[in-house]
């Protein structure tokens, strides 16, 4: 019986703990919505030989209804993990060889990110298959909002 006491003891605390860590979670919001995300990306590869290759990019997606913001068309997930960061999963891209350069195979790999005045912002971030992703600079519209 003593056992049986302890057991539910200590799954009555975990799952306490487990609330209240959920509890602290941050999520995005508005929640439900789409967004798109205009500015730059800024990336290094084997078939750039590392050097810096400058990009306009637009991204299209939704927050869903738990806070998580999904690139349309991408396998990128955008995560809060905090007031102000957050981290993108799955982020990667390839890149054919051709007789000028060889191919890259970058990814997928999670990055982190800063938001700050509606823009959302990373650098230097690594990438498996020897890639980074220098810079990146995107304002979300309608602008995120991150709760906790």
């Amino acid at each position: 019986m003593k056992s049986l006491k302890t057991l539910v003891s200590l799954s009555a605390l975990a799952v306490c703990m487990g609330a209240a860590s959920m509890a602290n979670a941050y999520s995005i919001t508005p929640v439900n919505s789409s967004f798109t995300a205009p500015g730059t990306i800024s990336v290094k590869s084997p078939s750039s030989f590392q050097a810096t290759v400058n990009c306009g990019a637009t991204f299209t997606g939704n927050v869903d209804a738990s806070g998580v913001a999904k690139i349309t068309g991408l396998p990128w997930t955008l995560t809060a993990t905090g007031a102000a960061a957050g981290s993108v999963s799955n982020v990667g891209y390839t890149i054919a060889a051709s007789v000028l350069y060889p191919a890259s195979n970058c990814g997928p790999s999670t990055i982190t990110v800063g938001y700050s005045g509606g823009v959302l912002t990373a650098s230097n971030q690594t990438l498996s298959g020897s890639c980074t992703v220098v810079s990146l600079s995107v304002t979300p519209s309608p602008t995120f909002t991150i709760v906790p």
